[in-house]
């Protein structure tokens, strides 16, 4: 899925996954000491925005500048403020163990490129510094196959598998790492069932 691709999605008027925030990061956020926190790939700005209306200061990143207009509009709306970068996952560059939190929320990346992308992620959070993890699973295919709703991409090889994603943060004590069926409402594109995998882990 290119930058074209997001661009034409966020364009659209409405916010395509809601303005609400992902339940998991949600949950998991509550149990947390406000820092410093990154979402990659954070799309119109959604939960990078529920961070900050915590007390978190946000950095986030995309490659779709249409995501962040409707990032940017969305904090405004929240009255808060995230620092929201331009940039695909290879160039991100922040500075090392600079974070207290990371959360990735589907974002979804390609496999032959998904373990060193994470690597370089993985880099600037702080030891003792929260993984937060959102994606689909393998099995998304079959769910996308009953309800085109459901939401993910559309190719085996930019969804995932738990034991290997958990591969690609080494050094991490996980205290959840699991796969689930669970009931998405996140605007028009993750509605319905779908298979998730979760992650919450702290780094060493």
């Amino acid at each position: 899925m290119t930058k074209d691709f997001w661009n034409d999605r966020f364009g659209q008027k409405e916010f395509v996954y809601g303005e609400a925030p992902n339940e998991y990061l949600k949950d998991k956020l509550k149990n947390l000491t406000p820092g410093k926190i990154l979402l990659p790939a954070d799309g119109e700005g959604r939960n990078g925005v529920y961070a900050a209306t915590l007390g978190w200061k946000v950095s986030c990143f995309d490659p779709s500048i249409e995501g962040k207009k409707k990032a940017e509009a969305l904090a405004a709306k929240n009255k808060v403020s995230i620092d929201y970068k331009i940039s695909d996952a290879e160039n991100a560059g922040y500075p090392k163990e600079s974070f207290d939190a990371m959360a990735l929320i589907f974002s979804h990346f390609p496999e032959e490129k998904r373990t060193g992308w994470h690597k370089h992620f993985s880099s600037f959070l702080k030891t003792g510094g929260a993984l937060i993890v959102e994606v689909f699973s393998k099995k998304q295919l079959e769910y996308q196959k009953k309800n085109p709703t459901a939401g993910g991409p559309k190719e085996l090889n930019m969804l995932y598998d738990l034991e290997r994603l958990k591969k690609d943060f080494p050094g991490y004590t996980f205290k959840e790492a699991y796969e689930t069926e669970t009931e998405l409402h996140e605007g028009k594109y993750h509605e319905g069932k779908g298979s998730v995998i979760r992650i919450f882990a702290i780094k060493n």
